[in-house]
């Protein structure tokens, strides 16, 4: 195998000069970086960055432990880490836990089947070395992910951590549900209902305060029989739509995109139309919303900023910051999603 010390001595400069060329330092001539480029290409030489850590005790290295890579608001937040990593120097490792297409919606509260999997993956982060960790949930819920003796700096990202001393980045539900209503009442309509998703999960739960909110501002009183739950499933949408316009609501808030094509096909069924007869609006703004008929007005998630914000928190631990963020409050970083009108919600 290669080594950097064979790279110099072949290209004349010193082993320094190849370091810094790989690590993207200045001060290196543009003739001799692509000189040492061209023969580390040629030479096939791959840098040893587990050695290096160990000389350096750093790796420029952030592990992020996905839940399961497949939950469609997972790339986002993955891809936000990695370019802000990239622009920063640092090398990403993904580790996907597979957990719901493990067990489905089985693991949430099997703590012993979670960390069977969990475990050993944190431990074989900490074998390489990495100088820091994000965690990528797939919902908004309190993990218990990593102990109080945790060494490693990490970041919880769409979910709180049990330890209080992980940082945590979610999106703003109760503000985005809030501005969704205020919406939906000024185009005149005061008799919204809710299909919400499980009972107990965080984002119904903040969302609906959201809801709660708006009604209380505008002097709308609130109606329980307007508030269902549907799991977030499309057929459990469907089935509550039934329900729900029992109730002459003249406008349904679902809290996913995937439960309002529920209530646009039990609406298509009874000849009526999503933004003509019943006002629907949605929340995720995932790739399909833009193509139900008529399209769906909705909330975009802000998955991008989530990386983003996740690696600022976590690199304010890991370079020379760590002092200043134990001494600050347990911190829950909301970041605020985004509107969009579409015609989905009509004015009476």
């Amino acid at each position: 195998m290669v080594t950097l010390k064979e790279i110099a001595r072949e290209c004349n400069v010193s082993p320094t000069t190849v370091s810094n060329i790989l690590n993207g330092k200045p001060k290196v001539s543009q003739e001799t970086r692509q000189r040492v480029l061209e023969t580390i290409e040629r030479r096939g030489y791959r840098p040893n960055y587990i050695a290096q850590g160990l000389r350096k005790q750093k790796t420029q290295m952030i592990g992020i432990i996905a839940e399961d890579i497949a939950q469609f608001t997972t790339p986002g937040i993955v891809e936000g880490i990695m370019s802000y990593c990239e622009e920063r120097g640092y090398r990403t490792i993904v580790k996907n836990l597979r957990l719901y297409a493990r067990w489905r919606d089985s693991w949430y509260e099997n703590e012993s089947r979670y960390h069977s999997i969990l475990d050993p993956t944190l431990k074989e982060l900490n074998s390489i070395m990495v100088d820091g960790i994000i965690y990528i949930a797939g919902h908004a819920r309190i993990i218990h992910c990593f102990s109080e003796d945790f060494k490693i700096p990490a970041v919880m990202a769409y979910a709180i951590d049990s330890n209080p001393a992980i940082p945590s980045v979610l999106i703003d539900d109760e503000a985005s549900a809030y501005e969704m209503i205020k919406y939906m009442i000024s185009r005149g309509h005061r008799r919204i209902g809710v299909i919400g998703g499980k009972v107990n999960n965080i984002h119904t739960q903040q969302r609906l305060l959201g809801y709660q909110k708006a009604l209380f501002e505008e002097g709308i009183l609130f109606n329980p029989s307007w508030i269902r739950y549907a799991g977030w499933e499309q057929e459990g949408a469907y089935e509550e739509a039934k329900e729900l316009l029992k109730t002459d609501v003249t406008a349904v808030f679902c809290m996913a995109d995937r439960m309002a094509g529920g209530v646009y096909r039990y609406l298509d069924e009874k000849g009526l139309r999503a933004g003509v007869d019943i006002a629907v609006a949605g929340f995720d703004n995932q790739d399909i919303a833009e193509y139900f008929v008529p399209g769906l007005t909705t909330t975009a998630l802000p998955l991008g900023e989530i990386g983003h914000t996740s690696v600022h928190i976590l690199l304010d631990q890991m370079e020379g910051r760590e002092e200043k963020a134990r001494e600050e409050k347990p911190r829950r970083i909301y970041i605020p999603c985004t509107f969009v009108e579409r015609d989905s919600v009509h004015r009476i």
